[in-house]
């Protein structure tokens, strides 16, 4: 034990120098103009989706897509051709699989965990035969601060807003259909027709994701957004707003945080998206103790759709 404290204590200085490192922080801000404005487009998108998957009860879906959206990008790589078409081929793959064999929960968590490690080996398969950059490889699988170039920041833009506006299109009766399917059904909204559509968006998503902050910790800016925006509000109008407001200070934060040092920006994004989280559970709890209740906006808007 106390040789493992001299130990810190003698490495603490470059430890901390290769986790925050400000030295020429202006120069390099200039390298991160593509990361910056990916990072606050998948903020939004990333909110937005956030939103329907807790309340459709869809994280580990998230994680189901995001790995097969790994193999495609690590296919993609091998093979020498576009990583964000080969990361969307095979979110898009995923997701029609998961929403076609699983319509129900067990059924599709069935589905998901045959799913994740076959997408996973893929994608060790591919990127074990690739001969090119180590750092290609580790990008995929926890995000790289400088790897959105040009063309993947249109690819990730017009990817956003085509997921923007279908939810724009169909935010009403998907927003009935999650919070209750039984009677929207009834209702005559089509349940499974927007649940597949919704998958499909989700895949999406995911890809985009990747691209920022590697496969592995895509559920730091799909899921916890929401899961934090839920702790302190009930209501359907503060929940995505807050969502995607959380959503980009993460991104953005670690993004910030990331540039000039030895880590990759992934660790920055979840450290931050877990103490947003964190805060927002202590003030519901605090709120609840004291006996104030987040009181939700009533559901007649999307009942009517």
């Amino acid at each position: 034990m106390c040789v493992l404290l001299v130990a810190l204590q003698t490495h603490a200085p470059d430890l901390w120098g290769q986790i925050f490192n400000f030295t020429d922080y202006g120069e390099l801000l200039g390298l991160v103009r593509n990361s910056l404005i990916a990072g606050a487009v998948l903020g939004i998108v990333g909110g937005l989706v956030s939103t329907f998957v807790m309340m459709r009860d869809l994280p580990f879906a998230v994680h189901g897509v995001s790995e097969l959206s790994f193999a495609g990008a690590s296919a993609a790589l091998f093979f020498g051709i576009n990583v964000v078409a080969g990361s969307l081929l095979g979110s898009i793959l995923a997701a029609i699989a998961i929403g076609a064999l699983g319509a129900r929960a067990r059924d599709r968590n069935s589905t998901i965990g045959v799913i994740m490690p076959f997408g996973l080996g893929l994608g060790v398969l591919f990127l074990s035969l690739y001969q090119g950059r180590s750092a290609n490889k580790f990008g995929l699988l926890t995000g790289q601060i400088v790897s959105v170039d040009d063309p993947q920041l249109g690819w990730l833009v017009a990817t956003a807003l085509v997921v923007v506006v279908a939810l724009a299109l169909i935010w009403r009766p998907l927003l009935f259909a999650s919070t209750d399917p039984e009677v929207a059904e009834a209702r005559g909204v089509p349940v499974q027709l927007l649940s597949a559509v919704f998958m499909l968006l989700l895949g999406l998503t995911v890809a985009i994701s990747v691209q920022i902050i590697g496969a592995l910790l895509v559920l730091s800016v799909i899921c916890t957004p929401a899961a934090a925006a839920m702790r302190v509000t009930a209501s359907p109008r503060l929940v995505p707003l807050l969502s995607m407001a959380f959503a980009v200070a993460s991104v953005l934060g670690g993004t910030l945080l990331s540039l000039g040092s030895r880590v990759p920006i992934s660790p920055y994004v979840t450290t931050i998206s877990f103490v947003i989280y964190l805060i927002c559970r202590f003030a519901g709890g605090w709120r609840s103790h004291h006996g104030w209740s987040a009181r939700a906006v009533p559901l007649a808007t999307a009942r009517a759709a």
